[in-house]
């Protein structure tokens, strides 16, 4: 029997969050065969997901380089990409999310004349510039798509809305099935000072590094969280510094010497879903955190002023504290001083998935191929 050929193509640390749990799945299948390709956007973030889940890329393009630009970064993957299809010749190529590799995979594989299946497909704010350049990276790649997994009947609404060609399944998250492989009750931490970190103390976590937030709405941030952590005693603040320049240099210079501070290297994803599992709150600018979080029973505040998410803002899981201090300060403050709203927003029930995305995708794919009659369940909250 002749298997399907699926290639998953990634480049950065949060797609690869994302992916591994699928990859993992789609080796499962016995008719299926599984290859992986890494644009590595990011490197060293990259082969830290890599290595926790014992992924071994097939092919390995190796384009990241130093002070990289997008233009670069497109012209590199999309010609890596296009000497990797002709080889390999998949019959579909899976991308995930909203990344410059994303794209690229798409409009290379869309030029091979290959199927194009897109995981985290759906998510909008409709503005452009926000995220940059995720927004457009997902639109066009949602454009080229043959296969659409959209992980909320939002995000479904959204590409029939927009009347987009191809099938849609609604899956649930995959970043809700790998912290099964990640979270554990007896984790001990690599970190040195997460190994020495009292959690019996309120922690927030923090992370912003995104483009848009550079510069004022990152000093706007980081001086809510100083004034936030001066003004409640009894809590601390972690934070794991993008390694991005931009970013070290505000966060540093604002938030750098604070004895209830603690700045440090970006994590490995085990440490910082472990790290997530032990906090009280989580303040951050990513979009997997507005995710992951919920499902550990972890109120949000997002750091940004729109969200491609805003199934978490409806079910209560999160809210929007912008990029200004004093609504920063004031949610933060809420939510640190009042019982009831803190509870309110634990309690909530997680929008995003159940652990079994990366089923229902394998499941999709093989009804698409007609290896199965049985087609997937759509997730449901």
């Amino acid at each position: 029997m002749k298997k399907l050929k699926v290639m998953t193509v990634f480049g950065t640390r949060p797609e690869a969050i994302k992916m591994a749990p699928l990859v993992i799945e789609l080796e499962k299948a016995q008719d299926i065969e599984s290859l992986v390709c890494i644009t590595a956007q990011h490197r060293e973030m990259l082969d830290m997901v890599m290595n926790l889940f014992n992924i071994k890329a097939d092919y390995d393009l190796n384009i990241m380089q130093a002070n990289q630009t997008l233009c670069g970064i497109t012209t590199r993957a999309i010609d890596g990409l296009c000497k990797v299809f002709e080889e390999s010749k998949p019959d579909v190529v899976l991308v995930h999310g909203d990344t410059t590799t994303t794209f690229c995979g798409s409009i290379a594989a869309f030029y091979n004349h290959i199927k194009v299946g897109h995981v985290e497909a759906g998510l909008r704010t409709y503005d452009k510039y926000s995220p940059f350049p995720e927004e457009i990276n997902r639109c066009l790649t949602g454009t080229v798509a043959n296969y659409h997994f959209a992980p909320t009947l939002n995000n479904k609404n959204n590409l029939l809305n927009e009347k987009k060609l191809g099938d849609i399944f609604v899956t649930g998250n995959t970043v809700i099935d790998a912290i099964k492989y990640t979270v554990k009750d007896d984790y001990k931490f690599k970190n040195e000072t997460l190994k020495n970190l009292d959690f019996s103390k309120r922690t927030v976590l923090v992370t912003a590094h995104r483009r848009e937030n550079l510069g004022e709405p990152l000093e706007n941030i980081c001086k809510a969280i100083l004034s936030v952590i001066n003004d409640t005693p009894d809590i601390q603040a972690v934070y794991p510094v993008h390694l991005n320049p931009k970013v070290r240099d505000t966060v540093f210079k604002i938030l750098g010497n604070h004895s209830r501070i603690f700045l440090i290297d970006p994590l490995d994803v085990d440490e910082l879903h472990n790290l997530m599992s032990r906090c009280y709150m989580v303040m951050t600018d990513s979009g997997g955190l507005q995710e992951e979080a919920p499902s550990m029973g972890k109120p949000v505040l997002v750091l940004r002023t729109e969200t491609e998410r805003p199934e978490a803002v409806t079910a209560g899981t999160v809210k929007m504290a912008g990029c200004e201090y004093n609504n920063i300060y004031k949610l933060a403050k809420e939510l640190l001083d009042n019982p009831e709203s803190y509870k309110a927003m634990a309690h909530a029930v997680n929008p995003y998935g159940d652990g079994k995305a990366s089923e229902r995708i394998v499941q999709a794919l093989r009804y698409i191929y007609k290896l199965t009659d049985k087609a997937p369940e759509e997730f449901e909250i």
